[in-house]
């Protein structure tokens, strides 16, 4: 039986909930019937962690991730850089949290890129924190994007049988609409056939969605259906590819989750985000699409307000290391 593969699991803000939530997830010992779980952060913080949700679990040192075993009930950490040992403040914005945590993020992309482990999912950070600590990057995204030099790396978010994939995530809304172009909409279609295929799609049936209401109610609500959106889905199709669209926005995610498709590709932020968070917001995973590496993560932030206390969800967590455990393992999109 070949090797289990080996998951960094970067433990995100030290003064948030994100090691709360990762070692709670950890108590679920099926994880480990598919991965080598590692934690990239410190010993202190897991330990605190384990003793503020009231876990026996022990705690081992790794001086190299490859040394991780995966046995359920001890739980390893490989600790980075000179924060071990160091007290972190709890529920509040932190220069050396974000400091800590965007070291953390920065060595799980490098052990990934170096075929250290087989892909990484990532706690929520603090992008507020960060900047105190004095990085430049605004989000785990820019530092994939840099370490990698990915030009293009997507969004696409999951709950269930809902996915829909961005064609931009954060950009102001007029700036979101200027961004609907065939050639843009073409690259998202590719990437997510790309990947999809990756996953055992064999044929994926990539469903686009409008941007205007009513899919514009032939031209008489807005012409980028007829001008940007529909071309591209006329290109698709002659590449062979399961594309249809343009679908009205009211309608396709319910289509969607009744299983007609397997991913909706979304022309904005919200377009994408308040159906998957109406849906099944605590479920929710973020997967990267674009990257020479594999990424999941929780669909949520660090919530100073509840942190420390033991009673945070670790369900978005879960969720996103069963995904990243079922790509990292070659059983595909199955969590």
């Amino acid at each position: 039986m070949s090797e289990k593969p080996l998951l960094a699991l970067t433990i995100g803000d030290p003064s948030g909930i994100g090691p709360e939530v990762v070692t709670k997830s950890l108590q679920d010992r099926k994880i480990y019937d598919h991965i080598r779980p590692v934690l990239i952060g410190t010993v202190l913080d897991t330990v605190n962690a384990l003793d503020t949700i009231g876990s026996s679990d022990t705690v081992v040192d790794l001086e190299s991730p490859s040394q991780a075993i995966g046995e359920p009930g001890s739980i390893e950490v490989y600790s980075p850089g000179d924060w071990e040992g160091t007290e972190f403040p709890v529920g509040i914005h932190d220069a050396g949290s974000g400091a800590a945590s965007h070291l953390w993020v920065e060595e799980a992309a490098n052990l990934c890129m170096n075929g250290k482990v087989a892909g990484m999912v990532t706690a929520p950070v603090n992008k507020e924190s960060w900047h105190m600590g004095g990085s430049k990057d605004t989000g785990h995204l820019e530092v994939f994007k840099r370490l990698s030099g990915s030009e293009y790396v997507a969004t696409m978010l999951v709950s269930g049988p809902m996915r829909c994939m961005h064609l931009s995530t954060h950009k102001p809304l007029i700036d979101a609409v200027k961004y609907v172009t065939t050639e843009n909409i073409m690259t998202a279609i590719r990437l997510t056939q790309k990947h999809f295929n990756e996953w055992g799609f064999t044929k994926p049936k990539i469903a686009i969605a409008a941007l205007n209401p009513h899919a514009s109610d032939n031209g008489l609500i807005g012409d980028e259906e007829s001008r940007e959106i529909a071309p591209a889905v006329e290109l698709a199709r002659a590449e062979d590819i399961d594309a249809s669209g343009p679908h009205p926005s009211d309608s396709i995610f319910n289509q969607a989750v009744e299983g007609r498709y397997d991913v909706v590709l979304v022309m904005y932020h919200d377009q994408g985000h308040i159906p998957i968070k109406v849906y099944g917001a605590e479920e929710s995973v973020t997967v990267n699409l674009g990257l020479p590496f594999l990424r999941t993560s929780v669909d949520h932030g660090t919530a100073f307000d509840i942190a420390g206390q033991g009673i945070a969800s670790e369900i978005s967590m879960l969720e996103a290391i069963k995904l990243g455990a079922s790509l990292a393992s070659n059983r595909g999109l199955a969590k």
